[in-house]
């Protein structure tokens, strides 16, 4: 019975849709590197709201500042603030200074720490070398400078050195006279900052290839040449490295020149890290202080730039 009432049944089907309009872009999917742009764009906006919140607003603040004058109530003072570089000798001697630890904090370290490394690599003692290199680095700019004033004070190590070795002429007061006061701070520094060189450079020198240098010797190279050309072209990229954070970090140095002399005598030792503050804070001229940090900003960037910008381009170009 109830076989031939199934019979008697039509078919069921499944109900067909019927098609809606579709709008434009129903159905379709951001093509994938569109995609993937917004992906990476998503990650990116975290650092680059905190480099614009920590870095770039408080810049533009101080080039806003640095275009008005020092009084309560400031007006604008267009380029009167960076003009003091041309009329001030007090700047124009802070420039003076500024440049000379350039070339000091970057020359120094870079010959020094080359040296060191290449002596110790591979020697008995090189652990106990390293350490007493690397040792200064891990003590504050405060420390170094506490240290180095019982050298160079006047009646400090170093003239007490030079008296018992009957040269009393060369004893004088280290830090008293210009240029000498900045010469021995910038020595100073590089007692300090030379380990990290060091470092740098051991890294540098155990990953050059071995093959290289047995290569170097079946042809006939050997001592300076054939460290001139196989194996100071291999360290070219600590190279950079070693240069660009002496560069910085000699161009902000101010707590060892603070402890040391206060930028004295008669503000003779300042850079413009010290500048900076004695404006800001001691002299209350804001307008100025905001000025020396733009022209220092400019000059740290304008190295870098130009430093990495030679040595990071291919040879080719």
């Amino acid at each position: 019975m109830s076989s031939s009432l199934d019979q008697r049944r039509p078919p069921l089907t499944a109900p067909q849709a019927t098609p809606g309009p579709a709008g434009p872009a129903s159905g379709r999917r951001l093509p994938r590197r569109l995609r993937e742009r917004v992906a990476g764009a998503g990650f990116l906006a975290p650092a680059v709201l905190l480099v614009g919140t920590l870095l770039l607003a408080p810049f533009a603040a101080t080039v806003h500042r640095s275009f008005f004058d020092d009084r309560r109530v400031s007006g604008f003072a267009g380029l009167d603030n960076y003009a003091l570089f041309l009329n001030d000798p007090v700047l124009t001697r802070s420039v003076q200074n500024t440049l000379m630890w350039v070339v000091g904090t970057v020359a120094l370290p870079l010959v020094l720490g080359l040296a060191i490394a290449v002596l110790t690599d591979g020697a008995r003692w090189s652990r106990v070398a390293r350490l007493i290199v690397v040792l200064p680095y891990a003590l504050s700019g405060s420390a170094v400078a506490v240290v180095w004033n019982f050298v160079l004070n006047t009646d400090g190590a170093a003239n007490q050195v030079l008296k018992a070795f009957g040269m009393d002429s060369l004893a004088q007061g280290w830090l008293l006279e210009w240029p000498g006061n900045t010469l021995v701070m910038i020595v100073a520094n590089t007692w300090q900052s030379a380990g990290v060189a060091v470092i740098l450079f051991l890294v540098g020198l155990q990953t050059i290839p071995p093959e290289t240098i047995e290569a170097a010797s079946l042809d006939g190279a050997a001592g300076w040449r054939k460290f001139w050309y196989v194996v100071l072209p291999q360290l070219r990229t600590v190279s950079v490295v070693v240069v660009g954070t002496s560069l910085v970090n000699g161009l902000k140095s101010f707590d060892l020149i603070w402890v040391l002399t206060q930028g004295g005598p008669g503000r003779q030792s300042e850079t413009l890290a010290v500048s900076m503050y004695q404006e800001t804070f001691l002299a209350l001229h804001p307008g100025a202080g905001a000025a020396v940090a733009v022209i220092l900003t400019a000059i740290v960037l304008f190295a870098s730039w130009l430093y990495l910008r030679r040595q990071l381009t291919p040879k080719g170009d």
